[in-house]
């Protein structure tokens, strides 16, 4: 939620949705509510043994990231978050 908490003011996030399905959980945030998710980041315990439980997934469905620790999975949006376009 920190991470969260730090997009949200620098307005590059404005909303989320957690949802609870039968297999997994995921928290999706999104930049406008009528949107696509932005990113989604999944727990689904039938990786947890082998690629890890959570999953940073991309707006078209590529995994940006994979593991067993959710702090170490959420880095690869960190890093997303200091690549900005600067217009001249």
């Amino acid at each position: 939620m920190r991470l969260y908490g730090r997009m949200v003011a620098d307005g590059e996030w404005r909303d989320y949705a957690i949802d609870h399905m039968k297999d997994r959980a995921v928290f999706s945030v999104f930049r406008r509510a009528s949107e696509m998710p932005l990113y989604r980041i999944e727990k689904n315990p039938k990786f947890t043994r082998r690629q890890g439980a959570y999953s940073v997934v991309a707006a078209g469905g590529v995994v940006l990231k994979r593991g067993h620790d959710l702090t170490q999975v959420i880095k690869v949006l960190e890093k997303k978050r200091h690549l900005r376009v600067v217009g001249g």
